[in-house]
């Protein structure tokens, strides 16, 4: 390769014009280095905060103006920086393995599989209530029964009156009771709307 053996301003200049080759050649003089001191810094993450300072560094190389010792400064900077973060992001969410056998006597307030029958026997019924009533009536079931809004705040959402939205939800409340046959039918449906 050319760029084999040229100093380090060289390969700035280079690498900063878009040779790629300059900037491979960079990456090989000062990966071994950056590695080391993030090693020292970071041992459980060396490799990718050493990747995360190489884009930003690459990225910033078209309005850089220092030499090759300022784009080594500029380097080990942004990867002190990313060990300084990953420090403090695992502080706030620790992320250390835990034994399995530790977690065996750990159990939850509530039943999970519980909760997760609920949550399909909620979404189960709102599909059937959808699947039954006109889309307005729906609407008003969802919002007033299932998602358990006031009659005024349905209406606000919907866009009328507390009156419309009453008579709406009456009329849809019969309707499912029609259908999923929770009370007798004394007329036919197409003569109570």
């Amino acid at each position: 390769m050319q760029n084999e053996g040229a100093p380090l301003d060289e390969l700035v200049v280079g690498a900063r014009s878009g040779d790629e080759g300059a900037l491979g050649e960079l990456y090989r003089l000062l990966q071994p280095g950056l590695l080391g001191f993030l090693r020292a810094l970071a041992p459980d993450a060396a490799e990718d905060l050493a990747a995360d300072a190489w884009v930003q560094a690459a990225g910033r190389l078209g309005d850089f103006t220092d030499d090759g010792a300022g784009f080594r400064r500029l380097l080990f900077t942004i990867a002190r920086r990313r060990a300084v973060d990953h420090h403090r992001a695992r502080r706030r969410r620790r992320t250390d393995p835990v034994d399995a056998g530790d977690l065996a006597g750990l159990r939850a307030p509530d039943d999970p599989a519980a909760t997760v029958v609920d949550l399909d026997a909620g979404r189960a019924a709102v599909e059937r209530i959808v699947g039954l009533l006109p889309p307005a009536q729906a609407e008003v079931v969802v919002l007033r029964v299932v998602s358990g809004l006031s009659v005024p705040e349905v209406a606000a959402v919907v866009g009328r009156s507390p009156a419309a939205v009453s008579v709406l939800l009456s009329r849809a409340l019969r309707r499912l009771a029609d259908r999923l046959g929770d009370r007798p039918r004394s007329a036919p449906e197409s003569s109570r709307r």
